[in-house]
């Protein structure tokens, strides 16, 4: 089994990543988004898990059972999203995996605003909290032992190339 879980901030490149991915091999990898499951308003979040974290924690947990029998059967997946560290170890001892590979996806602020305001359009999201939510998650990689893959400086193809390293390596 091969299962690799892209986390990160916005901005960092995992989404990028796992779309380059996606489309260099459709055939080879299984690439899912997080995201791909609709992000509902925070007042729902609330309402239905009651709060956005436990909604992330538990959406968390959906993707990995899902994900389970795709990753036993035997075809190397890509998860990439915006999930704790924490929540992603939780899902995948619920699912019973105990084979894959997490990997922070990280950049420096500045590059991460950048990308946010120029690359994506998306000015709002370059604010204090999301440098605050990167700040968390590398502390998060840190304290679990995950892999930092910091792509401040690294070129598209490089960071694809790297990906493909962790999907073709034999499961342990």
């Amino acid at each position: 089994m091969v299962l690799i879980v892209l986390t990160g901030a916005s901005g960092s490149g995992k989404t990028a990543i796992a779309d380059a991915v996606a489309e260099r091999y459709p055939d080879d990898f299984a690439v899912y988004r997080f995201d791909s499951i609709g992000v509902p308003p925070v007042d729902a979040m609330i309402r239905d898990h009651g709060s956005p974290e436990a909604w992330q924690r538990d959406k968390t947990i959906d993707w990995m059972v899902r994900l389970a029998p795709i990753a036993r059967a035997g075809k190397p997946i890509l998860l990439e999203g915006q999930m704790r560290i924490a929540f992603i170890a939780e899902a995948a001892a619920i699912a019973n995996i105990d084979d894959y590979r997490l990997i922070l996806v990280d950049c420096d602020d500045a590059t991460r605003a950048n990308r946010l305001v120029i690359g994506r359009g998306q000015p709002e999201l370059a604010n204090e909290d999301m440098m605050n939510w990167a700040a968390y998650l590398r502390r998060e990689a840190v304290q679990h032992g995950c892999e930092i893959f910091d792509t401040s400086r690294l070129p598209l193809d490089q960071c694809v190339a790297h990906m493909l390293e962790h999907l073709r390596k034999p499961a342990t």
